[in-house]
């Protein structure tokens, strides 16, 4: 009896604790459908929805529609994204299946990099980017990506090289046989068997890219090169009243396609990491 009112107490708790912790969160997707007036009610859902928030925050920018600010996204991450995989994958072949003088040692210091704060790095990257005459484009994103670096790139050389690992040896020798080079090997053989780790891997590169508020802010200046994170920004002005409706409808839009890329793909995040961390 004792065991069952414990549960019981348990269950209580942590239905009370999401509640307090999902609250915010049905109350932003409330305030997405209120006007300015019924923003400070603490009702969820307001008593007269109203959609104009939509048309009004797509618009809301001068000289630009939100439409701009995605597409300036999209080119970014997409850069972002293919610059990756290539670069990613083929250090990570390096390390799986090549042999050079401290490959251990280069592939310990890849490994302490991923305990490395990003906040560490900022500002010698900023300086050095600043002399390249870097700032205020996307370079600073780009090229780390397409050198291996970037968000996310040390644990995804880790979790490729893991996949690799697991892949026979004996393909390499039979293609080797046949004439094939290293660089053969690695985009002939290596790369097809790699797709579903390489699933994986671009679902948390665009997901950990989409979110980069901070690294934008940094190096974007221009508003002309705004991405959705920056745009958002845009609606909140010290010097006048802000449209918080327009604000939260047009960052419900923001976050859809990471919440669609999250909701279809998920399954795949589980088993490319499970499957890379079971390798080798």
């Amino acid at each position: 009896m004792k065991r069952k009112n414990g549960k019981l107490l348990s269950h209580i708790v942590l239905v009370v604790l999401c509640v307090i912790i999902i609250y915010p969160v049905f109350w932003w997707l409330g305030a997405v459908f209120k006007t300015n007036a019924e923003l400070t009610s603490p009702d969820i859902w307001p008593k007269h929805p109203t959609l104009d928030n939509f048309p009004g925050g797509w618009n809301a920018i001068t000289g630009y529609s939100f439409g701009h600010f995605y597409i300036n996204s999209f080119k970014l991450i997409l850069s972002v994204l293919f610059t990756s995989i290539l670069s990613c994958s083929l250090v990570a072949f390096g390390f799986a299946r090549m042999k050079f003088p401290l490959k251990n040692f280069w592939f310990s210091i890849v490994l302490l990099t991923l305990m490395l704060p990003n906040q560490v790095t900022i500002i010698p990257q900023y300086v050095m980017f600043n002399k390249f005459g870097w700032v205020d484009s996307y370079l600073p994103f780009i090229v780390p990506h397409a050198l291996a670096g970037g968000i996310g790139g040390s644990f995804f050389i880790f979790m490729l090289v893991q996949f690799i690992r697991g892949i026979p040896h004996e393909l390499d020798e039979a293609a080797k046989m046949d004439g094939c080079t290293s660089f053969g090997i690695y985009w002939r053989i290596i790369m097809p068997l790699l797709v579903p780790a390489l699933v994986t891997m671009s679902i948390f590169c665009f997901l950990w890219n989409w979110d980069d508020f901070l690294g934008h802010m940094i190096y974007i200046q221009s508003i002309d090169k705004y991405t959705v994170g920056l745009a958002l920004k845009v609606f909140v002005d010290a010097q006048s009243s802000t449209p918080w409706g327009q604000l939260f409808a047009m960052s419900f839009l923001s976050i859809m396609p990471g919440t669609i890329i999250f909701f279809v793909a998920q399954r795949y995040i589980v088993e490319g990491i499970a499957t890379s961390g079971l390798k080798g």
